[in-house]
């Protein structure tokens, strides 16, 4: 900011400002005036009046090609005011913070700055509105050359709008979650440049990534360790695939392509999980994107780098893993947090003219919803398989099948039109091992068929919502083939 002012200041701009700004101005040897002088009046109500005064507004409100605007300026003994630079109170940084109150933080919203820049975009023509620092040498650049032309001013009060609308929605994000009043008649989402993309999901589309706020965890907080600027794809992937493995609690691994597990394992250590992940389907693991629900250590990248993986996402990277990961110094590495919820937390999921808002499915597996259906129970063994699949499928593109044996997936089929097509997919990725494994259904099994060819691989026990119309037929099949099958009540689309 100090630098920012010299420069105006060596241009002949005098400089006006408020309270701390004005303080930090003059420590920096700067010769700046109180905003009071402008007004007439001192700030006010613990510095929450200092700027709302004709003084400051009509200065910057005026059109100079509007000659009874100037002379309105005069008759008022007002000044003309060129150029507007504000930053904002750290509203979300404020109620980021563990501990804070709530009037804490509605002192942190900023009235006087969003107004000063609301005016100053809208009269771009004749007044320069600076938002961001890293604007700061390039706006100076410019007016020093005589370069910042209308179609300059445009795009910053352009940018400025987008500041202050972003602000807002933070605002309303925090107040409607102390409120809980669910979904509001109008709703805005913020998001800040994480960095540009190279490209979408094709080549042709172009790209970029947001992050929801300054620090959300998840992706749009992830440390990158290594390798080349993640693509749109790879993003998506890993979402998938770290959510899909901080689903457990046990040490997870997944791998994912096109966002669905086609590798899924627990185990009382991270690289027995990734060892029995990757035997789920190892041709579909070769670049595959790589999630666990630990600190990645050296055992597990030693089994990581074996093969091509274009991402690698962990709560944490260890020390030991990072020279193991850098010999394949392409791979991308990223260290996510757990996602923070604290203003957006929604599921959104944009249509042509208009979005979709939901909340995110983390319904969790629970034995005690669950209600046998046949007149087998599962044992204990099949209790405890049927809750990893449940679990695994909620993550696979519907229609869904998992197919999961001592802690593993060993079959997987997603995205299926038919829900028997879907069986057959994970019965034959599956193979010999569908002998003794479960079979998680994402929703009901709508006739017989899609149970019975489980059955016939060898599947011994069944998890699946219920509901079907014909939820008697099934049940009837599964009891004549002596397996067990549970009904959770819940299903788990997911489009």
């Amino acid at each position: 900011m100090a630098g920012f002012a010299r420069g105006l200041q060596r241009l002949g701009y005098e400089l006006f400002a408020t309270g701390t700004t004005m303080q930090v101005l003059q420590d920096a040897g700067l010769d700046v005036q109180p905003v009071s002088d402008l007004t007439g009046f001192p700030e006010m109500m613990d510095g929450r009046v200092k700027t709302l005064h004709p003084g400051v507004h009509a200065g910057i409100l005026a059109r100079r090609d509007r000659p009874e605007h100037i002379s309105a300026l005069a008759e008022h003994g007002l000044r003309q005011i060129d150029l507007v630079c504000c930053n904002l109170y750290p509203f979300v940084e404020t109620v980021l913070r563990d501990g804070v109150t709530f009037e804490q933080a509605v002192e942190q919203i900023d009235i006087g700055g969003p107004a000063m820049i609301r005016a100053a975009a809208k009269n771009h023509v004749s007044v320069v509105v600076v938002v961001r620092p890293n604007r700061y040498s390039d706006v100076l650049g410019a007016l020093n050359e005589g370069t910042l032309d209308e179609a300059g001013r445009k795009r910053l009060a352009a940018e400025a709008y987008a500041h202050t609308s972003a602000y807002d929605a933070w605002i309303a994000a925090y107040l409607r979650r102390e409120g809980g009043n669910g979904f509001p008649p109008e709703i805005s989402i913020a998001g800040l440049l994480a960095q540009p993309l190279k490209y979408g999901e094709n080549e042709h589309q172009k790209a970029a990534f947001y992050r929801l706020g300054p620090d959300p965890g998840g992706l749009g907080g992830a440390e990158q360790v290594q390798g080349a600027a993640p693509g749109f794809n790879n993003i998506q992937d890993a979402s998938a695939a770290i959510k899909l493995v901080m689903d457990y609690e046990d040490p997870a691994a997944a791998i994912v392509k096109h966002m669905n597990p086609c590798g899924l394992a627990v185990a009382a250590d991270l690289v027995t999980a990734y060892l029995k992940a990757y035997e789920c389907d190892r041709v579909s693991a070769f670049g595959g994107i790589v999630a666990v629900n630990r600190p990645l250590d050296r055992a597990t990248a030693e089994q990581i780098v074996q093969i091509v993986t274009h991402v690698v996402i962990a709560p944490e990277v260890m020390a030991e893993a990072k020279d193991v990961l850098a010999r394949r110094k392409n791979m991308i590495v990223l260290a996510a947090a757990p996602p923070r919820g604290d203003l957006f937390d929604f599921d959104v999921r944009s249509v042509e003219g208009g979005f979709l808002v939901q909340e995110w499915d983390r319904a969790r597996f629970d034995r005690a919803s669950c209600q046998t259906v046949t007149r087998r129970a599962p044992t204990e063994d099949e209790w405890t398989q049927l809750g990893l699949a449940w679990t695994a499928v909620k993550h696979v593109k519907s229609n869904a099948i998992v197919l999961f044996k001592d802690g593993a997936a060993v079959g997987v089929g997603a995205g299926q039109m038919s829900r028997v097509e879907a069986v057959q997919l994970a019965v034959n990725r599956a193979g010999e091992r569908s002998a003794g494994a479960v079979m998680a259904s994402d929703a009901f099994f709508p006739f017989p068929d899609g149970l019975e060819l489980g059955v016939r691989a060898g599947v011994t026990a069944v998890i699946q919502p219920g509901g079907s119309m014909k939820d008697a037929d099934v049940v009837a099949a599964a009891d004549a083939a002596g397996i067990a099958m549970v009904a959770t009540g819940r299903r788990h689309f997911r489009h």
